[in-house]
């Protein structure tokens, strides 16, 4: 059954008296965290766990307590194991995580709880959460800065043959381990052990040393190459089908995985070998929409931003409003790699709607200037309005440009590069190390979360 939280203990409190009082910024943010808004939202997903989490059932770790954990983790770039052990062994965590003298919950029950919220509901925190700082006068929403930057996935480099390579490996894997539940199976499926998935990695592992040459031989050799690591992949993907039809029959819940696995991943091997046959035997340039760079984080999405450090990147680009004092008000996760032209809209009418007016000042990078977007914003009531010409600027323009209000904004607009710098140094925006797209939703969101509340810690 789903509880609240624990009541208070009298005896930790006494405790508490012993030890030196919890420190300003944290303890700021403690009382930010006890809005009943806040905490109403997170228990709306807890409470979908099970059919009847609300009523029936052993009393669960409390909705507070996870919270909290949950924001200390990515409030100080914390793992699970980490969270664990820290605020078990911290009296002042043990406070802020309204814990006392229970049990700390292990790694293992926090990553659960935490699967169970979506990313729309950290979008709405995270709304609630700049509330709160207009409450306490952090900010006014008087200007908006915004920009965009790309939060990657958790893969390796990507590469054809080390994709072929791990979708044999997970295939192969999979139905020597449903032969161990089925003697129908082991009757229709011959025992490979990891014969296959051997094969396929020193096939890999030759593709990636023939793509160092540079002789004109090392081109066919590379075709051989690719031609028998497709047929090893194609030969796993012809078990895994063979096996699905007695694992489906099959009513325990190990069988059930296997198929949820064999389903999954089938599909995703077959479209790395299509990409593959396209741009190896067809000379195929292969667009990025149709491409996948992961069999494990098939959501990936190949992003070109035209950097000389990164030309090209794998995950997300994700979109920030920023406010005056530096709350990030809302973000996106972007779908591909869209133009930042289509941003400006969506950010100056979600700002209308959380603050109930109009930035009197916003702004952008060059990217986003057009002229619709000027006259949107104007139309929409901003008063100043940020966003340099890209290319040939008539006179006009110039004069605009150099006015001392223009210039301030672009100085004031440049902190949105510390900003998404703080994010991914401390906040865990670099990279995002949850699975999945709903796991990369959840990265996104508590690392923002986690930003705003250290801010909002800070100015009180």
């Amino acid at each position: 059954m789903l509880r609240d939280s624990y009541a208070e203990d009298k005896l930790f409190a006494k405790i508490l008296e012993l030890v030196p009082a919890m420190e300003p910024g944290l303890a700021a943010i403690d009382e930010y965290l006890e809005d009943e808004e806040l905490f109403k939202l997170i228990r709306a997903d807890f409470s979908k766990r099970w059919k009847n989490t609300l009523f029936t059932g052993c009393n669960s770790t409390p909705v507070e307590v996870i919270m909290r954990m949950l924001v200390v983790k990515r409030l100080y770039g914390y793992s699970y194991a980490e969270t664990e052990r820290v605020v078990s062994d911290s009296l002042t965590l043990r406070q802020f995580c309204r814990l006392y003298l229970q049990p700390v919950p292990d790694e293992k029950t926090i990553m659960r709880w935490n699967n169970l919220l979506k990313g729309e509901t950290l979008e709405k925190f995270n709304a609630r959460i700049a509330e709160l700082a207009v409450k306490h006068k952090i900010t006014k929403g008087k200007k908006l800065r915004t920009d965009g930057t790309v939060v990657e996935s958790n893969i390796h480099p990507p590469s054809d043959s080390r994709q072929l390579a791990d979708s044999v490996r997970v295939l192969e894997r999979t139905v020597q381990r449903a032969r161990k539940v089925s003697q129908a199976i082991r009757t229709a499926v011959k025992e490979t052990g990891t014969k296959l998935t051997q094969k396929a990695r020193d096939l890999a592992r030759s593709l990636f040393e023939n793509a160092r040459k540079k002789k004109e031989t090392a081109r066919e050799t590379g075709r051989q190459l690719y031609r028998a690591l497709i047929e090893q992949t194609t030969e796993v993907i012809g078990q895994a089908r063979q096996v699905l039809p007695h694992l489906k029959q099959m009513k325990d819940k190990y069988a059930k995985r296997l198929v949820k696995t064999l389903e999954n991943f089938t599909p995703l091997a077959e479209q790395v070998i299509d990409q593959t046959e396209r741009r190896v035997f067809q000379n195929e340039q292969v667009p990025a929409q149709e491409k996948i760079v992961s069999i494990f984080e098939p959501h990936t999405d190949i992003i070109c931003r035209g950097k000389e450090t990164k030309p090209v990147e794998y995950g997300h680009k994700i979109w920030l409003d920023e406010v005056d004092g530096g709350i990030v008000s809302g973000y996106r996760i972007l779908d591909g790699n869209p133009s930042d032209m289509q941003q400006w809209q969506p950010s100056l009418t979600a700002h209308q709607k959380l603050f109930r007016h109009p930035p009197q000042q916003a702004s952008a990078d060059r990217g986003v200037y057009s002229p619709d977007n000027e006259t949107l914003a104007q139309k929409m009531g901003v008063k100043r309005i940020i966003l340099p010409k890209r290319g040939y600027k008539s006179k006009q323009r110039k004069t605009l440009e150099s006015r001392k209000w223009f210039v301030n904004g672009r100085k004031w607009h440049a902190g949105i590069e510390g900003r998404i710098s703080v994010l991914k140094r401390a906040h865990g925006l670099e990279r995002c190390l949850d699975r999945g797209e709903d796991g990369f939703h959840r990265w996104v969101g508590w690392g923002i979360i986690a930003g705003n509340l250290a801010v909002m810690g800070r100015a009180t």
